[in-house]
């Protein structure tokens, strides 16, 4: 019975969690064309991800290296 409840909570976390998560604010005009009383889309509320992309490539290549490196050892036998 524990078990059974645990996992329907679990699952209406998991069902019901995104619809109440946003991910980013409302739209600043409420959805209408900028003018010229309206903010612009875009500009200091755009997400700077040119830092984020090259610490991923980063990572994923040292990691890539890292793999290399444990291959060659496990596969050449050094005497």
């Amino acid at each position: 019975m524990k078990m059974k409840f645990r996992i329907i909570i679990i699952a209406a976390f998991l069902v019901t969690g995104p619809l109440l998560m946003l991910a980013q604010p409302p739209h600043p005009n409420g959805g209408n064309i900028p003018g010229p009383g309206n903010t612009p889309v875009g500009g200091a509320q755009g997400a700077p991800i040119n830092d984020g992309v090259a610490l991923f490539l980063l990572l994923g290549a040292a990691y890539g290296a890292r793999k290399v490196y444990q291959m060659r050892k496990t596969t050449y036998i050094t005497e």
